[in-house]
């Protein structure tokens, strides 16, 4: 069986989805206020929270600024909820990973950096940071990790009126006598882009998530990319489906070479890889309300 743990932003609750079938189950209704980022282990469901809205941008966009994010955790049957990173312990918590050795990854948007921390929430600490001085464009969102390479990956979405997006990798650690502020290994691999939300990382090919207003082209779209060899740019990439309402999660099976995507619509696709099948984008559910983190489990 197939299924998919979906974030309801403003319910404050994850949801079970069998993707066959489209039932639901809700796992817990008091994740903290407004949840986006999700991965399991198996045993357990990690999620992280963006904490209180304190405004709108100029294009309708919420933003999260209070320091009262977290990390989250529970029981994946519902039981013995807990804090990895109590609320205030991050700003705006977003796409979250977890490596083979137990160490969680996040996106701080409002925060400017991409922090770590162990699944008992010791070692907290960023491995990148921004000054913040390009406001939005500093928002770091999405990642994706490379263990075998020692990469990560993440996204910049970029400014409100878009376009100015960005893609970087770096090393898993911070290079010997350097800082989050300042490391030199950060690469530039992909820029220009209407505004790039969640990774993946998928055999040496990267997918993500864009949810750039149709005013820019290549936005509301789920993107894929050769990973360029380190010191270069990445090619230009293809467009794998679009026509997505704020494209923001993503999940991919790889054995059935599907891609599973959520919108703020509150809608959850399923994508096959063009050279898998030709049958286009298909609408696995539509939950009616907005839909962040997407994490596919079975």
């Amino acid at each position: 069986m197939t299924y998919l743990l979906a974030l309801a932003r403003d319910l404050d609750r994850i949801e079970l989805i069998d993707v066959p079938t489209g039932n639901r189950q809700v796992i817990i209704t008091e994740t903290g206020r407004h949840p986006d980022g999700v991965v399991c282990d198996g045993r357990t469901i990690f999620w992280t929270t963006m904490g209180e809205r304190t405004s709108l941008s100029p294009s309708g966009e919420a933003v999260y600024a209070n320091v009262d994010g977290g990390v989250h955790a529970i029981d994946i049957n519902g039981l013995n909820r807990r804090d990895i990173v109590a609320p205030g312990g991050t700003t705006t918590g977003k796409q979250l990973a977890l490596d083979s050795a137990g160490n969680l990854y996040w996106g701080n948007r409002e925060g400017f950096s991409l922090a770590t921390a162990r699944k008992d929430g010791t070692g907290l600490r960023d491995l990148v940071r921004r000054d913040g001085s390009g406001a939005e464009r500093d928002w770091i969102v999405g990642l994706a990790l490379d263990e075998a390479n020692g990469h990560m990956y993440w996204s910049q979405k970029g400014s409100f009126a878009g376009g100015d997006g960005k893609i970087f990798r770096a090393g898993l650690e911070i290079p010997a006598g350097e800082t989050a502020e300042n490391r030199s290994d950060i690469e530039l691999l992909w820029d220009n882009l209407p505004a790039p939300i969640d990774l993946e990382l998928i055999g040496g090919r990267l997918l993500w998530t864009d949810r750039g207003s149709g005013s820019h082209p290549g936005g509301n779209s789920l993107n894929r990319a050769v990973v360029p060899p380190v010191g270069e740019k990445g090619v230009a990439p293809e467009i794998l489906a679009d026509g997505f309402e704020e494209a923001i999660g993503l999940s991919v099976d790889k054995p059935a070479r599907v891609a599973y995507v959520a919108d703020l619509s509150g809608k959850i696709w399923a994508v096959p890889d063009p050279a898998h099948s030709k049958q286009g984008k298909q609408l696995v559910v539509d939950l009616g309300f907005p839909v962040t983190g997407l994490n596919l489990v079975g």
